[in-house]
């Protein structure tokens, strides 16, 4: 079945279509969810709170652009919401440290690792290096969903740069001193 019959189908809320729209990106969804979550669990919540959001404004979809990127921003702005609640995101403007570079030693750590490290971040840290880094929005961007100053985000990225780089350099040293 055709991505446009599967589409009209949900439209009707016909719930076989639903379950294979859900099989057909749930996976996907799933890591999208991942990359802006503490856990496991609170991804699945995620993810299950996406896939209400987007059955209930499929309505809205007009068949521009795809229909996999069309639910990937929902449900990034699914997630975004519940931390937009958080009181945690609403910081004052913050001095904009010195841009830290993050040197990933591509060969020497899992991908599971780095992304245990990210996902230790705080929020605000978390959030905005998920946005900017992992999918290419603009501070501009960032500031907009997350109702945070430009210079905010630019700030909360450095610092989670920050931390990041300092989570592989202890992961280095602890590996350097079991040999």
């Amino acid at each position: 079945m055709s991505i446009d019959t599967l589409v009209e189908q949900c439209m009707q809320k016909k719930p076989k279509a639903q379950a294979e729209v859900y099989q057909l990106y749930a996976r996907k969804l799933y890591a999208t969810c991942l990359k802006y979550s503490r856990n496991q669990q609170e991804a699945e919540d995620n993810l299950h709170d996406g896939f209400i959001t987007i059955f209930n404004k499929i309505t809205q979809y007009k068949s521009k652009g795809s229909f996999e990127g069309w639910m990937k921003r929902i449900v990034i702005n699914t997630t975004l919401e519940k931390y937009r609640k958080d009181k945690t995101l609403n910081l004052i403007t913050e001095e904009i440290p010195d841009e830290i570079v993050l040197d990933i030693d591509e060969e020497n750590i899992q991908i599971e690792l780095l992304l245990k490290f990210i996902q230790e971040l705080p929020n605000r840290y978390r959030l905005v290096f998920n946005l900017y880094v992992l999918d290419d929005y603009s501070h501009r961007e960032i500031a907009e969903m997350l109702h945070i100053s430009e210079g905010t985000s630019k700030s909360n990225l450095s610092r989670a740069r920050m931390l990041l780089k300092e989570k592989l350099e202890t992961n280095k040293q602890q590996n350097l001193n079991t040999f």
